[in-house]
């Protein structure tokens, strides 16, 4: 992380995205629970670094950010119901805060497709019933990371590739 962000404020950002996603991990992993108090903590914590030491340029992007990841992920919910758990829609909200609305698109789009690749393979091995839930923190980690480590530059290649 040092050596992508450097001796500044935005590694303050990186290191509590990473000190999130561990605790995601683990508890959707192991509980397929996202807890309110973890998601609230940080949610908070994530405002006032973007508030202050570490904001987005715009500074309205942190919060269009969170406005799209929480109503594309709503919709997911009120369409698939047992497919989407409300954590997930509130760790999107609290993600697209961090990454602001280009990346929160990326993120989902990553997350999904991770989400679709790693069921599909668990399948194939047998290790996935269909219609078995599946923890979809895990995926919404990976596709987050990427966004957030090489999303601009994914962004740039799909622009130069269309």
């Amino acid at each position: 992380m040092l050596l992508v962000f450097g001796w500044n404020m935005e590694l303050l950002v990186a290191l509590a995205l990473v000190s999130l996603f561990s605790i995601i991990f683990v508890s959707d992993l192991v509980y397929m629970i996202i807890p309110d108090r973890i998601i609230l903590f940080f949610a908070i914590l994530f405002v006032l670094f973007r508030a202050t030491l570490a904001p987005l340029n715009p500074w309205w992007d942190a919060w269009a950010g969170a406005v799209v990841g929480y109503i594309l992920l709503f919709i997911v919910y009120l369409i698939y119901p047992n497919g989407i758990g409300g954590g997930d829609v509130k760790l999107f909200t609290v993600l697209g805060f961090v990454l602001g609305w280009k990346l929160t698109l990326v993120a989902i789009m990553l997350s999904s497709l991770c989400g679709a690749i790693g069921g599909g393979v668990g399948m194939m091995l047998g290790r996935i019933k269909r219609r078995e839930p599946i923890p979809f923190g895990p995926f919404i980690i990976l596709g987050s990371l990427t966004a957030y480590l090489y999303g601009d530059a994914l962004i740039q290649w799909y622009v130069r590739w269309l």
